[in-house]
């Protein structure tokens, strides 16, 4: 799934050939992403583009009068505003309403790369969270945008497991591990983001980022900090982890021995079809 860094490219790509363009026409081929594409997007010709903008995994066309909220799903990319979402689990949506108060916007987390995400607040969220660490990082609630790529590269570069409970981070921790997130993202926004199968920037390129990936995909390979091979961890029923020793190194230890367990909320493997009230 695209993360923050795939969805801030795609953004920086479209916002200079939109800002200030007439939508012309509006079609709709297959209507049957995640949600419907409701009428009022077929509707939109004739609006200006004011701006496009990015609220976690979100893109946010400004038209003037509401705002085109777009997803892109497991596998979607966009290219001036042209959505191709093979597996349908991206959105294209429209409101009138004020667009962070939307339901799928209301309650998302503080922007990894701002102000707001530094050591303090993010001891302050983890103090009541006994969940692993990796999964209060991938918990859109707390945190936008930061997926199973990011979390384990950040968190591979702070030096923490993944398994430990995120109340257990001290403020000490919590600051490398901010300063890992804002680092890797930045540095994969820079590289266009990672095309690990289906996504490609606005420009139709491909990103270069997972050929920096320390841990993500590369199981089995030579760590690139002290040349043990990559392990794989599997957390739950989905998410996994790969490391190596060297994750360890700054200190950090592994959490007793035993198995690790982690629970999903029903109905997580069925489809959403409603938005969230």
């Amino acid at each position: 799934m695209p993360e923050l860094p795939e969805v801030e490219v795609t953004r920086r790509g479209l916002a200079p050939q939109l800002a200030g363009r007439v939508i012309s026409a509006v079609e709709v081929r297959e209507p049957r992403l995640r949600w419907p594409v409701p009428q009022a997007v077929r509707k939109l010709a004739g609006r200006t583009v004011r701006a496009v903008l990015r609220r976690g995994k979100y893109l946010l066309v400004d038209c003037g009068d509401g705002h085109l909220i777009l997803h892109l799903g497991m596998s979607g990319s966009l290219r001036v505003l042209r959505l191709r979402d093979p597996r349908r689990f991206g959105a294209v949506l429209w409101t009138k309403d004020a667009v962070h108060a939307h339901p799928l916007l209301a309650n998302l987390g503080i922007e990894p790369l701002s102000r707001a995400l530094d050591p303090a607040r993010l001891y302050a969220l983890t103090r009541k969270h006994r969940a692993p660490i990796k999964q209060f990082l991938m918990d859109g609630r707390r945190i936008v945008g930061v997926g199973n790529i990011y979390a384990s590269e950040s968190l591979f570069r702070a030096g923490i497991d993944p398994r430990t409970p995120a109340n257990r981070l001290s403020l000490a921790r919590c600051a490398r591990l901010a300063k890992a997130i804002k680092d890797i993202l930045r540095a994969a926004i820079r590289a266009g983001g990672s095309s690990l199968r289906d996504y490609v920037g606005a420009n139709g390129e491909h990103g270069e980022a997972q050929s920096r990936h320390r841990v993500y995909e590369r199981e089995g390979q030579l760590c690139r900090s002290c040349g043990a091979k990559i392990r794989r961890l599997v957390q739950g029923q989905r998410n996994e982890f790969r490391f190596s020793s060297s994750l360890f190194a700054s200190g950090a230890s592994p959490p007793a021995g035993g198995r690790i367990r982690s629970h999903r909320r029903r109905g997580s493997r069925s489809r959403a079809r409603a938005l969230p009230r």
